[in-house]
């Protein structure tokens, strides 16, 4: 995986462990800003029909620890994508890279894959562990969101 941005391809690489899924991506080298957008408008893109597909639940949810910091991310499939929130990062830094980053990426890739998105930080303070417990949650629940539906008896 090559995001040109270090951080986001470790958590990409979290995201797809825990979703027991391949992730293949490549963006072309311009601004961090620039680059994380396209990585999660590309990711959203290829989300969107596996989230959808006849047979798929369409939502999940997951709580998953980092160390001391544990979050829950839930989702749905929806036709008003948005992300929901609980987790300020905005003057936290990374990887020299402004954390901010990663609620951008979350919106771009809720938006592209038409999802609505709740993130809650139960607890934790460093900042690494909180992202590493953010991805990690919702890697599980996008793996739940596109397992099928139990048929009824």
């Amino acid at each position: 995986m090559e995001t040109g941005v270090s951080v986001l391809d470790h958590l990409l690489s979290l995201l797809a462990a825990y979703a027991s899924f391949d992730i293949a991506l490549a963006v072309e080298p311009t601004s961090a800003e620039a680059e994380i957008a396209a990585a999660a408008r590309t990711l959203g893109e290829a989300l969107a029909e596996p989230l959808r597909v006849d047979g798929a639940r369409g939502h999940g949810s997951a709580v998953v620890p980092a160390d001391e910091a544990l979050a829950h991310v839930a989702l749905d499939t929806s036709d008003r994508p948005m992300v929901y929130s609980n987790v300020d990062l905005s003057e936290a830094r990374v990887g020299g890279l402004a954390t901010d980053l990663a609620a951008r990426f979350l919106n771009q890739l809720a938006e592209s894959a038409g999802a609505t998105l709740h993130v809650r930080l139960v607890e934790g303070s460093d900042t690494q562990h909180v992202l590493e417990a953010i991805f990690k949650a919702l890697g599980v629940a996008l793996a739940q969101a596109m397992r099928p539906r139990r048929r009824a008896a």
